[in-house]
């Protein structure tokens, strides 16, 4: 991911320097706010205010298609609507406001809207898959990315559960046969398996992300399916992520090179998928092996992400998908240090990186770090925020 980033350049070069390196660390970065206790409706209403913010600022309107810009105020290199993977973080914010308590009704006509307009995103073909820009008519489209297409069948499940509506089951199953593309299983590789990145033959690298979330999404299809093919896949990508990617308790390198290097950068969000599809199987079996990997690269990874300013410089979005994992975890196996290790981070990002006067959030370019008022604000890291804080606010634990 981090290609809302990317691809505000022109050339595919500057996209990959910014992907494959570390979030820089900032000189003096901003000191965490001292955690105080938040009550559920403080964050239901900072969730309403930053979805308030973002609808103002970001959303082109139902005339545009229901789309949005990519970031504000728009800037020369910008699109003339937002690439993919921030509409779906806007769809997976409008989810969960969509599940507040006592106002999430509201929100039900703006969750079916966003999910129309992803549908805008999809072309047909011999080769399948929602596209990182907008097809014809309305853009020049782009590549598929397997990675976006596994969390937009993600949040698909999530508004198939929130609806109970089986379009929704039956859209995030019709993405399973386009990531399954993805899997290499070239025998003479370094490691044999894991996933692609993008579908082109110019691809080279084997990704952490794209794996983890196909299998979270293949282990969260059979929990509703019980379909015994989900799970084999489930279990075959979950496993050469575990296996081949794995540094330490919880701690996921990037990528895999075609050529045997590794990329050993890491992120939250590859973190949380191994939790999140962990959990996700031993929901769907039983098997309290997945119960126990999920708890210890819960517990290594909060270790490692809470000390110092780590969590304050990933990207805002790739904390709200670690953030949702360690919650979902929670809830089969609680343990008050997963809600308090969001909050902190929920409350101090409140109080150091939003703008009062708009009620928009501005980080470095990386999308984390300190606060910059300079920095266009993004529909992903305004979406990550209200995804954050309307999780806390049905979080009661």
């Amino acid at each position: 991911m981090l290609r809302s980033l990317l691809r505000r350049a022109t050339v595919t070069a500057a996209c990959a320097a910014l992907l494959w390196t570390a979030v820089p660390a900032h000189a003096q970065p901003t000191s965490p706010a001292r955690p105080h206790p938040v009550s559920t409706a403080v964050w239901a209403d900072r969730a309403t205010d930053a979805y308030d913010a973002l609808q103002t600022h970001l959303y082109e309107g139902a005339d545009h298609h229901g789309l949005y810009l990519e970031r504000t105020p728009r800037q020369p290199t910008d699109r003339e609507h937002s690439y993919l993977w921030p509409l779906r973080e806007a769809a997976a914010a409008t989810v969960d406001m969509q599940r507040l308590p006592g106002t999430g009704p509201a929100y039900r006509p703006d969750a079916a809207e966003r999910f129309d307009t992803v549908e805008l995103y999809f072309a047909s073909g011999a080769r399948p898959g929602y596209q990182s820009y907008l097809p014809a008519p309305l853009g020049t489209g782009g590549d598929v990315y397997y990675d976006d297409n596994a969390v937009v069948a993600l949040s698909q499940l999530d508004q198939y559960e929130s609806t109970g509506d089986t379009k929704f089951l039956n859209r995030a199953e019709q993405v399973v046969p386009i990531v399954t593309r993805a899997w290499d299983g070239d025998p003479a590789k370094p490691c044999p398996g894991g996933m692609d990145w993008f579908d082109s033959p110019n691809n080279n690298v084997r990704a952490t992300n794209v794996t983890a979330l196909s299998a979270q999404l293949a282990a969260r299809l059979y929990e509703h399916t019980h379909r015994r093919t989900y799970l084999d896949k489930a279990e075959q990508w979950y496993g050469w992520v575990y296996s081949c990617m794995r540094k330490g308790p919880g701690l996921y390198a990037n990528d895999r090179g075609d050529d045997g290097s590794t990329n050993p950068t890491l992120w939250t969000y590859n973190s949380g998928s191994m939790i999140g599809t962990a959990t996700a199987l031993y929901r769907g079996t039983g098997n309290t092996d997945y119960l126990n990997k999920a708890v210890e690269d819960a517990r290594g990874s909060l270790e490692y992400w809470t000390q110092g300013t780590r969590l304050h410089d990933q990207p805002a979005i790739f904390n709200a998908f670690y953030f949702k994992d360690l919650l979902a975890l929670d809830a089969v196996r609680p343990n008050p240090a997963y809600r308090q290790a969001m909050s902190t981070y929920a409350d101090s990002t409140y109080a150091t990186n939003r703008n009062a006067a708009t009620g928009l959030f501005h980080f470095q370019p990386s999308g984390g770090g300190d606060y910059d008022p300079n920095i266009p604000a993004e529909t992903l890291e305004q979406s990550a925020m209200i995804q954050i804080f309307a999780t806390l606010a049905r979080s009661r634990r």
